[in-house]
């Protein structure tokens, strides 16, 4: 019976790899890849700070790649149907964006799938470079250790289950599940508030007409 000992020591070999892996992973996936890395950290196989240098590096990496991209592809393909199914999830999920494009910004980091719509959009509708830095910036500061530290609650919770690697592991993938979920439920919460809220100010101005 293997325990999580074997997966500690196949990672230790090689740590390189796996912080080469958590950048890229920021850049193509990233809230799996941060709580991962988090339940690592917690066995010990991985160090907080340099995991946290990487999910940052990575971030930033997708924050700028994200926002010219999404200008380039604006000049190549601006009249692609591509364009009008980006804004129409844009301005599904965030009816307010162009009013409010900083916490728009922030609040998409926390909605997995719509961040990266909203990075590609910000570069398309060429949104102030400096707003949205500080709203990437702000909102990655927060996002990053707060589900690193997710990550730690669940490696520990797993942990007090069993000790034996797929046991582990299956408590692990449960709890992601649970998460996923959670996130899920909460973005459709938001997205009926923010349906009522710009219901409520067309009515408003509605009324005064």
């Amino acid at each position: 019976m293997h325990t999580v000992q074997v997966l500690n020591h196949l990672i230790q070999d090689n740590q390189v790899l796996a912080y080469i892996l958590i950048f890229l992973g920021l850049i193509f996936e990233g809230e799996i890849v941060v709580i991962t890395t988090g339940v690592l950290s917690y066995l010990g196989v991985l160090n907080f700070w340099i995991s946290l240098s990487f999910i940052l590096a990575g971030g930033m990496a997708k924050t700028f790649g994200g926002y010219y991209l999404g200008g380039f592809l604006y000049k190549k393909y601006s009249h692609h149907s591509f364009f009008r199914y980006l804004e129409k999830r844009v301005l599904f999920f965030m009816p307010r964006f162009e009013k409010k494009p900083f916490w728009s910004i922030f609040i998409s980091k926390f909605i997995i799938g719509v961040n990266y719509l909203i990075i590609l959009f910000a570069g398309y509708r060429k949104i102030n470079f400096k707003t949205y830095f500080k709203a990437e910036i702000f909102s990655t500061v927060i996002w990053a250790p707060l589900l690193l530290y997710l990550g730690f609650y669940f490696s520990q919770t797993a942990l007090s289950y069993s000790k034996e690697i797929s046991r582990f592991s299956l408590a692990i993938f449960i709890l992601l599940v649970i998460f996923l979920l959670f996130d899920k439920l909460a973005a459709s919460f938001y997205r009926i508030f923010e349906y009522l809220k710009n219901g409520g100010i067309e009515n408003n101005g509605n009324g005064h007409k």
